[in-house]
């Protein structure tokens, strides 16, 4: 495997810049990685996931179709594909605007761009499967710190999606966002909606969420 170093992590303290500009910085790191560089980051977060505790048990597990310099997870499905471990993207919901559910994704999966440009399977002819009923869900980060806090692309469609997990915790799924090393921040600035976490898996380590202590 080719060793590339990756960019370093972004530090900033959540007061010195908005959850906009920081999108925009962390958007640029990830999307000025290159293609060779991609590929070795989607190597190793491969070798993370599958040593990933948390994942050991799992048998239905959500994950993305990278876009946007996002890290790549399909490296990692195609190799636990072997054990046993169902697929689903994640699916604009028709009807609960805003929301998602998430469909049965396999390498012959016909797929068709959404409203925002990007694949994904039918709704109404895929195998579907509600949020509470996953074991896990691997999404994309534009950003995170290690108190689960996590920035994403502004849409809100998966704080909507897993907001039940607040007062149903035990239904929840394990919520891993995936990410590049060089989008880790020191603390980011969080809003009330905002779900955290149970831990973060990038090209070079593993997190897990931290309690964070008050001053």
């Amino acid at each position: 495997m080719t060793n590339v170093i990756s960019p370093q992590p972004f530090e900033d303290h959540p007061d010195t810049r908005s959850r906009t500009r920081l999108r925009k910085t962390l958007r640029k790191k990830r999307q000025s990685l290159s293609v060779e560089e991609q590929q070795v980051a989607a190597e190793q977060l491969a070798l993370n996931l599958l040593r990933h505790p948390d994942l050991y048990r799992a048998r239905h597990v959500a994950i993305y179709l990278p876009n946007d310099g996002e890290i790549d997870p399909r490296v990692y499905a195609h190799i636990a594909r072997k054990r046993g471990i169902r697929f689903y993207l994640p699916v604009l919901h028709p009807v609960h605007h805003g929301r998602l559910v998430f469909s049965h994704y396999t390498d012959d999966t016909v797929l068709t761009a959404n409203r925002f440009g990007i694949p994904e399977p039918p709704f109404r002819k895929g195998l579907r499967r509600p949020p509470w009923a996953l074991d896990a869900v691997l999404f994309p980060l534009v950003g995170f710190d290690e108190f689960g806090g996590r920035l994403g692309m502004g849409g809100g469609f998966y704080d909507r999606t897993f907001a039940f997990t607040r007062v149903r915790p035990r239904l929840a799924p394990k919520l891993i966002g995936l990410a590049h090393e060089c989008q880790k921040v020191s603390e980011l600035p969080l809003e009330p909606w905002d779900i955290p976490l149970h831990g973060v898996v990038t090209d070079r380590k593993r997190y897990r969420v931290k309690v964070k202590h008050s001053l």
